[in-house]
């Protein structure tokens, strides 16, 4: 088990536990943060769009091409913007802060 933490836009912050294997989008909602998931994981929207700290990114394996179309979408993307969906919990991620856009 680990900790992640995750900051909404106003600045507040919410810890989180979270399990290897499962996906950010999952920890977010048990967590009762605002991450909708609308499509179940199916990269059909961007419902959980979440901004990862650059220094984790390359902890992460690239996006692929369906999530890079979904990002684009998303008015507020930057890039460190990823699908919450996406991103599979692993112990390289112990710690992280993930801000809510």
């Amino acid at each position: 088990m680990m900790t992640l933490t995750f900051q909404a836009p106003d600045g507040s912050t919410t810890l989180a536990d979270a399990q290897p294997g499962e996906t950010l989008l999952r920890v977010g909602q048990r967590a009762g943060q605002p991450l909708e998931g609308t499509c179940g994981g199916q990269m059909a929207c961007a419902t959980c769009h979440v901004l990862i700290p650059p220094e984790y990114l390359a902890h992460l394996p690239a996006p692929s091409a369906e999530e890079e179309d979904m990002l684009d979408l998303v008015p507020d993307a930057t890039r460190s913007s990823r699908l919450a969906c996406q991103i599979v919990v692993t112990e390289k991620l112990a710690d992280m802060a993930v801000r809510l856009p």
